[in-house]
C-alpha cells in the first residue's frame, strides 16, 4: 500500500515514527532540508504493521508485538506536521518480509519511489533476514543515483537516546512526563466518537468512546485530560483507558471521557456545550492526556464503581483549579 506512489524524485528517509517523538522529528526536519535544497519532494516510507508484529504474530507469540504509541492516523498526520509531502505506507507482509536487500533499493526505493537522497541511521538494516546494511545500501545507492546520508541518534539534555521504546516504558509507567519530554508535546489519542453501551449516562457521567491504538502502550488507568475538537476551545475531562472489568468482560481495551460541566464554576459554559457534547458522536476528537489520577480496579458493585468515578471526578477538578484549563 502506498500514497502516494511517487510526486517525483524524492528525498527519503524509513522507519516506523511510533510517536514521531524529538528524534523522529529531527530526521524529518532534516529531510525537509535536504529535499528544499536539492529541490525533491520530502518524503517518507513507513510501515503497517510494525515489522516485530508481524514477525511476532508469524512465530505465535503475539505478546511480543510492540505496544503502540500512536494510531496510525496519528501517526500520519504528525509526520505530515513535519513538513513531509509523500508518505510511502507500505504492508508488511510476507513478500515485503522475503524481499532481498538488492530489490528493495532497485524496486522500491529507486524505483517506485524515485529516491535520490536517503537518510537512515547508523543501525540500518534492510532486506529479507536484515542482511542489508548501511556500506550495501552505499554501494547500491552508487549504483542507481542515490546519495546516503547517515544520522546519528538524537539524545535528550541528560544525553539519553529518545526512542519509541523509552516514550513506551514511559507511558506503561503512567509517566506522562517523561514521555512529553521526549515526545516534545503531551500525549494524545484522536478517534471518532463511537455509541458505546450509555452506562456511564445511567450512572450520572456520561462518556464519549473512542477507540485506542491496538495493544495501546499507556498504562490501564484513569486520567485527567483535555478533550479537543468539540469546541473552538478544549473541554476539561476525565478518562478511563482500560477493559472496564466492573462491568465489561470482553477483554477489549476502550477510552472513555467524560467532559467536566456545570456547577463547577472552571467549566461553566453557555447551553452549546451542552449541545456540543450531544452532537460528538461521529466527531474526530483528540482526547490530551495530562495526569494519571489511579490504575484501573475491579469493583465489587455499582455502587462503589460510582463513588471511585465522583472522586476521580473531583480529583479532575483540583487538577485543573491549580493549572487551569
Amino acid at each position: 500500500m502506498s500514497f502516494p506512489a511517487s510526486n517525483g524524485p524524492c528525498a527519503l528517509t524509513i522507519g516506523n515514527f511510533d510517536g514521531v517523538h524529538l528524534g523522529h522529528q529531527a530526521i524529518l526536519a532534516r529531510v525537509h532540508d535536504a529535499a528544499a535544497a536539492r529541490e525533491l519532494s520530502p518524503a517518507v516510507m513507513t510501515f503497517e504493521p510494525h515489522p516485530k508484529e508481524y514477525f511476532a504474530h508469524l512465530r505465535g507469540h503475539p505478546e511480543l508485538a510492540p505496544a503502540r504509541i500512536y494510531t496510525l492516523r496519528d501517526r500520519l498526520a504528525a509526520i505530515r506536521a513535519c513538513g513531509i509531502r509523500q508518505i510511502s505506507l507500505q504492508r508488511f507482509n510476507a513478500h515485503l518480509a522475503a524481499m532481498p536487500a538488492e530489490d528493495f533499493v532497485t524496486e522500491l526505493l529507486a524505483g517506485t519511489l524515485q529516491a535520490r537522497w536517503l537518510l537512515v541511521g547508523r543501525d540500518f538494516r534492510f532486506g529479507h533476514q536484515r542482511r542489508g546494511n548501511v556500506e550495501l545500501l552505499r554501494g547500491l545507492g552508487q549504483q542507481h543515483g542515490i546519495e546516503v546520508e547517515v544520522m546519528e541518534d538524537v539524545t535528550d539534555p541528560e544525553g539519553q537516546r529518545i526512542s519509541s521504546s523509552g516514550i513506551r516504558q514511559a507511558l506503561a509507567d503512567g509517566n506522562l512526563d517523561d514521555a512529553k519530554a521526549h515526545l516534545g508535546r503531551a500525549w494524545t489519542i484522536s478517534g471518532h466518537v463511537l455509541h458505546g453501551r450509555k452506562l456511564g449516562r445511567t450512572l450520572g457521567f456520561p462518556t464519549m468512546n473512542i477507540r485506542p491504538p491496538a495493544r495501546c502502550a499507556a498504562r490501564a488507568g484513569v486520567y485527567v485530560v483535555q478533550v479537543h475538537g468539540l469546541d473552538t476551545a478544549p473541554f476539561a475531562g476525565v478518562a478511563n483507558l482500560g477493559m472496564r472489568p466492573t462491568v465489561d468482560q470482553s477483554r477489549r481495551m476502550v477510552l472513555e471521557v467524560h467532559a467536566l460541566t456545570e456547577p463547577d464554576p472552571l467549566q461553566a459554559r453557555d447551553p452549546a456545550f451542552s449541545k456540543a457534547r450531544l452532537q460528538a458522536y461521529g466527531k474526530l476528537v483528540r482526547i490530551e492526556f495530562l495526569q494519571l489520577l489511579r490504575d484501573e480496579q475491579r469493583f465489587s458493585d455499582l455502587d462503589s464503581l460510582t463513588a471511585a468515578i465522583q472522586n476521580d471526578v473531583r480529583l479532575a477538578y483540583d487538577y485543573f483549579s491549580r493549572h487551569g484549563l
